[in-house]
């Protein structure tokens, strides 16, 4: 398992395919796994690769609390699509199998890990049965159609409604696009979505979508309607 070289081009677009399916390297929230592959980067992921930027820009929000973050990191090689090596430079070697295995003059930290493990899934298990037992409530919602526009009539229109569509947050649902002339050979991408209000606000999908700068010139909100 691996992505190859992170710090080069084509360890970076391993990783782009990997995260094209999934938000994080392992699981369903952000982790140590995440830790791990971010700080083997040398430098944001261009824009092409748009899932590993989403991600890369998703995790540097979490600077401040990537310690906290729970898991335990592992060698990169731990971390993957299955038939890919790690060869990143620098990175921490996976575990051999020798003689010297067998002999621990300083103590082992399984014990603490299994610990660490075992607590985190009580933790999980306590917070789904405290969440199963909360009773249904009114969720608001609202349709937003948006308009996010080009820099000329030389942009991949078809890339850039795949950059939009990679932003993926909890209450978030895309909808029904289409491409609407504006003049001199220039289209729009109009695209719809759902929000959960309390989760998603239009502050916070401009900031995503504004990120590929190099395919998006400007996000307006064409109409806004509550559910």
């Amino acid at each position: 398992m691996g992505f190859g070289d992170l710090k080069s081009a084509s360890g970076l677009k391993v990783l782009n395919g990997f995260l094209s399916e999934r938000s994080y390297i392992e699981g369903y929230v952000p982790s140590q796994a995440d830790v791990a592959v971010f700080e083997a980067i040398s430098a944001p992921p261009t824009s092409e690769l748009c899932h590993a930027l989403r991600w890369y820009n998703h995790l540097k929000s979490y600077q401040s609390q990537r310690s906290s973050l729970p898991g335990v990191k592992k060698p990169l090689g731990q971390y993957g699509p299955a038939g890919v090596a790690d060869t990143t430079s620098g990175s921490a070697p996976a575990a051999k199998d020798d003689d010297d295995d067998d002999i621990d003059l300083f103590g082992s930290d399984d014990e603490e890990e299994d610990a660490e493990a075992a607590r985190l899934k009580e933790q999980r298990l306590a917070e789904y049965a405290a969440k199963k037992s909360k009773k249904p409530t009114l969720i608001a919602k609202s349709s937003i159609l948006l308009d996010v526009k080009p820099w000329d009539d030389e942009t991949d229109m078809a890339k850039l409604e795949e950059c939009v569509r990679s932003i993926q947050m909890d209450g978030l649902v895309w909808g029904q696009s289409k491409l609407v002339p504006v003049g001199y050979g220039i289209k729009k991408l109009q695209i719809g979505c759902v929000v959960e209000d309390d989760k998603v606000g239009t502050d916070l999908l401009e900031e995503h979508i504004s990120v590929f700068e190099d395919f998006v010139q400007s996000m307006d909100v064409a109409a806004f309607n509550k559910i």
